[in-house]
């Protein structure tokens, strides 16, 4: 059986902007990835982390299904960063090491976040019980996570969290390898900082 061709009338055409019409590719890409943070919920609870965002800039959504997270100390963060405080150059800083994955920050919490794919907790597992001595976490399945609005990009006294590393684009995650080498430089620089405070 020959594939039947569609008519040419079908077929759609390629959008050409018009002048005076701005394009905004970044604002696509922010609906993206908040419908895509938002499809692990059902229709009332979808509705209701709406508000959330609206209402209080934060929404507490679940991990483990799509995206999963990293919980680091932000004394950790900062001693490979260089940094005393969470910053606009500790989030830079996190930016290129993490190859522009996600990552939250929760400065009142002193605590970072970084959003990885949900597999992470149980493929490193290991890892992640070695990490727990230094109050790093994996958070996947039955956690839930506060997750600022896509456009809280700033550190705000009125909200908590912010993104450190702004989501870009949906499913675009921080790599486990990535974050890895993060902790294990952090984990060298307090270790060395300790021995230096004991001598």
């Amino acid at each position: 059986m020959e594939p039947t061709a569609r008519p040419r009338e079908a077929l759609l055409r390629p959008v050409e902007s018009l002048p005076g019409v701005l394009v905004h590719p970044a604002a696509d890409r922010r609906l993206a990835a908040e419908q895509w943070l938002l499809s692990t919920l059902g229709d009332d609870a979808r509705a209701r982390a709406r508000r959330e965002w609206t209402d209080h800039r934060v929404a507490v959504l679940p991990l483990g299904t799509l995206v999963s997270a990293v919980r680091l100390p932000a004394r950790l963060v900062l001693a490979v960063a260089g940094g005393r405080t969470p910053s606009a150059d500790v989030d830079q800083f996190l930016a290129e090491v993490l190859d522009d994955g996600p990552v939250i920050c929760d400065p009142r919490g002193l605590r970072y976040y970084a959003l990885v794919p949900a597999s992470m907790p149980a493929t490193w597992r290991a890892a992640a019980e070695e990490w727990s001595s230094a109050e790093i976490e994996c958070l996947g399945r039955g956690c839930y996570l506060g997750v600022p609005r896509l456009d809280v990009v700033d550190q705000d006294p009125r909200v908590g969290s912010y993104w450190s590393v702004p989501m870009e684009s949906a499913a675009r995650l921080c790599g486990p390898m990535a974050v890895a080498r993060l902790i294990a430089a952090g984990w060298h620089e307090l270790s060395g900082r300790d021995a230096d405070e004991e001598a």
